[in-house]
C-alpha cells in the first residue's frame, strides 16, 4: 500500500466542519489496495447487486397482474396469457406462485450476497489489522513511548475494521442507486409527472443531510475519542494490576474507568437521539412526498389514465425509492464513522518510522564484534543533550562496563547499538562499518539483549527460551538453559519445560525469570550482547548464581554490561564512566581508583553502605544474643 502524508486543504472560505468532511472522505481511495486481492469476489458481489436490483425492480409485478388481470377485466400479456390461464382463479394462483417464487428467489439470492460481501469485509479486515501490526512493530520506541497502548490497540481491533465496513456499506449504497433510477425509469414510463413528482423530496432531503453531516461529524470524533480512551484505561490497568492491589486503589481505578464509561455513554446516546430526529424529519419528508404521488395517482386513475394496477406498482416503486432515503441516517452516521476511523488508520499507516532501512542497506553474515563510537551526540525530544559527544574504540570480544549515577544516559547508550534510535549526529560502526548502512533485521541479529527486568511471554518456558532461535530443537533448549543455570530449577517444575508461564511469567520468581532470560541469549548465540542490570533487583544468593551464568555468557562475545553495583564489573576489560551524558572516565578497575575520579567516589560511596549493612546486621545478631542470654538466665 502507497504510504503518503495526508494535509489538509488550504481552502479557508470553508467551515471547519466542512473541511474534516471533505479531509474524511479524501480517505476512501485508501480503501482501494485492499480491494485488489479480492477481484473475484467483488466481480461476484457485482454480478449478485445487479441481480437483486432486477429482481427488486420485478417484485411489485404480480400484485399488478393480480389487481388488474386477475381480479379486473384486463388482459395479461401475450406473452403470459398461455402461462396464467383464462380463469380468474388460475391467474390468482399464477399471481400468487409468481410473487412467492420472486420472494424466495431475492432472499436466495440475499443469502449468498451477504456470504460474498461478508467474506470479501472480513478478507479486508484482517489484511488491514496484518498491515497495522507490522507497521506498529516498524515503528521506533521513540513512537511507542509517546503512545498510550490502549489506543494502539483500539485502531488495531476496532478502527482497522473501517475498511471492510466501508465496503459494506458502499455496495448497498451504489444497489439503491441503481434500484432508485431503475425504479423512476419505470414510474416515468408510466406516467412522467407522476414520476418527476416522486422526485420533489430529493432536494430537501439533500439539504438536511448535508446540515446533518456537518453537525455529527464532531461528535462523531468525540464518541470515538472516549471509547478508545475507555480502552487505555482498562490497558493501564491490567497492565498496573500489582501497584493497583499493593496501594488498595481498585476503587479508585473502578471510579475512573466508570467515569470515563458515563463520558462515552453519554455522547453516545446524544449522538443517537439526533440521528433518530434526523432520521425522523426524513421520514416524514418521504411521508409528505409519497401522498403527493397517492394524491396525484388517484386522480389519473380517475381520468381513466393509470389503472389501479398500475397505480400500485408505481406507489411500490415510490416506496422502494424513498425506502433508502428513510434509512439515511443510519447509513450516513455509520459511513461518516466508518470514515473517522478510515482516517485514524490511514494516518497510523502514514506515521514514518524514525529508524528504517536505507535503500542499499547492507546484509551481515556474522560480525567480528568491533564497536566504534565516533563523537556521537543524541538528545529526547523532551530532553536535550541526553549523550554529548561520546567516542571510544572497543575490539572485538571485549567486556565492556557502562557505569554513572541515574540519568546519566547509560541505556541510551547502549540503545543506539541496535539502532532503537539513531544518534542526532555521530556515526556507530560495527566492524568499520556505519551501523545505519546496515538492514535493521541483520544488524539485529548480530545482538543479544538480557534486560533489567526479565520479559517473558505467556507460553511455555520452551517456548521463550525458542524465541532466541525459532528453529532450535528440544536439545538445544535444554543446553542453553544449563548454561543460564535454569534446568535445575525447571526440572523440579511439574511440566518441566512446557510449563505454562502466563502473562510476563509472573508464576516464576524474579531470578527464575532472568535465568530463562539468560537461556535465551545463549541460545541466540550472537557475537554482541548487551546486559542491562540484569542483577539489580535480585537477592545476593541468586545474584551469584547469575553471574556465574553470565560468565559464561560473555566468553567470545563483545559484552556491555550496565551496573550499578560495582563490584559486579571489577573484572571487566574497560569501564566507561558516564555522568550527564558525557564519558568522563574509561579505564579498568585498578586504573580508575587510581585516578581518584567519579568512579573511586561511587566505589568508595558502595563501599561505605555495604559496611554500614554488615554492621548493622552484627548489632541485630548481638542484641538477639543479648536477648537470649538475658532470658536464659531468668
Amino acid at each position: 500500500m502507497t504510504r503518503r502524508k495526508h494535509v489538509r486543504p488550504k481552502a479557508r472560505s470553508k467551515p471547519a466542519a466542512a473541511r474534516e468532511t471533505v479531509s474524511s472522505f479524501r480517505y476512501i481511495p485508501r480503501v482501494f489496495p485492499y480491494l485488489k486481492p479480492y477481484r473475484v469476489l467483488i466481480g461476484l458481489a457485482a454480478l449478485l447487486m445487479l441481480l437483486t436490483v432486477l429482481l427488486s425492480l420485478a417484485q411489485p409485478w404480480p400484485l399488478a397482474f393480480l389487481v388488474d388481470s386477475a381480479l379486473g377485466d384486463k388482459g395479461p400479456p401475450e406473452w403470459l396469457a398461455g402461462l396464467a390461464g383464462e380463469t380468474p382463479g388460475s391467474r390468482i394462483l399464477f399471481a400468487v406462485l409468481l410473487g412467492l417464487g420472486l420472494t424466495l428467489l431475492v432472499n436466495g439470492v440475499n443469502i449468498i450476497a451477504a456470504y460474498v460481501q461478508t467474506r470479501l469485509e472480513q478478507r479486508m479486515i484482517l489484511d488491514v489489522r496484518s498491515d497495522l501490526f507490522e507497521h506498529v512493530q516498524r515503528l521506533s520506541l521513540a513512537f511507542h513511548d509517546q503512545q498510550r497502548k490502549g489506543m494502539l490497540m483500539f485502531a488495531i481491533n476496532n478502527q482497522a475494521a473501517a475498511v471492510g465496513e466501508i465496503t459494506a456499506v458502499l455496495l448497498p449504497l451504489v444497489q439503491n442507486l441503481l434500484t432508485v433510477i431503475g425504479m423512476v425509469y419505470i414510474a416515468y414510463r408510466f406516467d412522467p409527472a407522476l414520476a418527476l413528482l416522486s422526485l420533489t423530496v430529493v432536494p430537501f432531503i439533500y439539504y438536511s443531510t448535508q446540515h446533518y453531516g456537518r453537525r455529527v461529524e464532531p461528535r462523531l470524533r468525540r464518541v470515538r475519542g472516549l471509547e478508545g480512551n475507555s480502552l487505555s484505561i482498562v490497558h493501564e490497568a491490567m497492565s498496573m494490576m500489582r501497584v493497583i492491589v499493593a496501594f488498595g486503589r481498585e476503587r479508585h481505578e473502578h471510579r475512573r474507568f466508570a467515569t470515563q464509561g458515563r463520558d462515552a455513554v453519554e455522547a453516545r446516546i446524544h449522538l443517537t437521539v439526533q440521528q433518530t430526529a434526523f432520521s425522523l424529519g426524513v421520514n416524514l419528508i418521504t411521508a409528505a412526498g409519497t401522498a403527493l404521488v397517492l394524491g396525484y395517482g388517484a386522480h389519473l386513475v380517475l381520468q381513466g389514465k393509470l389503472s389501479i394496477g398500475e397505480l400500485l406498482v408505481v406507489l411500490s416503486y415510490i416506496g422502494a425509492v424513498y425506502q433508502p432515503l428513510e434509512q439515511i441516517s443510519g447509513t450516513l452516521t455509520t459511513l461518516r464513522e466508518q470514515l473517522i476511523s478510515l482516517e485514524a488508520v490511514v494516518q497510523l499507516l502514514d506515521t514514518e518510522p524514525e529508524v528504517a532501512d536505507r535503500t542499499d542497506g547492507r546484509e551481515v553474515d556474522r560480525a567480528v564484534g568491533r564497536v566504534t563510537l565516533e563523537r556521537v551526540h543524541f538528545s529526547y525530544a523532551s530532553r536535550v543533550d541526553t549523550l554529548k559527544d561520546l567516542s571510544f574504540d572497543v575490539p572485538a570480544g571485549s567486556v565492556v562496563a557502562v557505569v554513572g549515577p541515574t540519568g546519566a544516559g547509560k541505556s541510551t547508550l547502549v540503545s543506539l547499538l541496535p539502532r532503537f534510535f539513531d544518534p542526532d549526529r555521530g556515526r556507530i560502526l560495527l566492524d568499520g562499518v556505519d551501523v545505519r548502512d546496515l538492514k535493521l533485521e541483520s544488524l539485529r541479529r548480530q545482538i543479544s539483549i538480557v534486560l533489567q527486568e526479565p520479559l517473558l511471554f505467556s507460553g511455555t518456558i520452551a517456548d521463550n527460551i525458542r524465541y532466541g532461535w525459532l528453529e532450535a530443537t528440544d536439545d538445544d533448549v535444554v543446553r542453553a538453559a544449563m548454561a543460564a543455570n535454569a534446568h535445575d530449577f525447571i526440572r523440579r517444575l511439574p511440566n518441566q519445560y512446557e510449563t505454562v508461564l502466563g502473562e510476563r511469567g509472573a508464576q516464576l520468581s524474579g531470578g527464575e525469570r532472568q535465568r530463562i532470560s539468560i537461556a535465551r541469549a545463549f541460545l541466540r548465540d550472537t557475537p554482541l550482547l548487551i546486559l542491562d542490570e540484569p542483577t539489580s533487583s535480585i537477592d545476593s544468593k541468586t545474584e551469584a548464581v547469575i553471574l556465574d551464568a553470565l560468565e559464561r555468557l560473555v566468553v567470545g562475545r563483545t559484552t556491555f554490561m550496565i551496573a550499578h553495583r560495582l563490584s559486579t564489573v571489577r573484572h571487566a576489560d574497560r569501564i566507561l564512566v558516564m555522568d550527564h551524558g558525557e564519558l568522563v572516565e574509561q579505564g579498568d578497575h585498578e586504573q580508575l581508583l587510581e585516578a581518584g575520579g567519579l568512579y573511586r567516589e561511587m566505589f568508595e560511596a558502595q563501599n561505605d553502605v555495604a559496611a554500614a549493612a554488615r554492621r548493622s546486621r552484627r548489632g541485630s545478631q548481638l542484641i538477639d544474643l543479648t536477648v537470649l542470654e538475658a532470658g536464659l538466665q531468668q
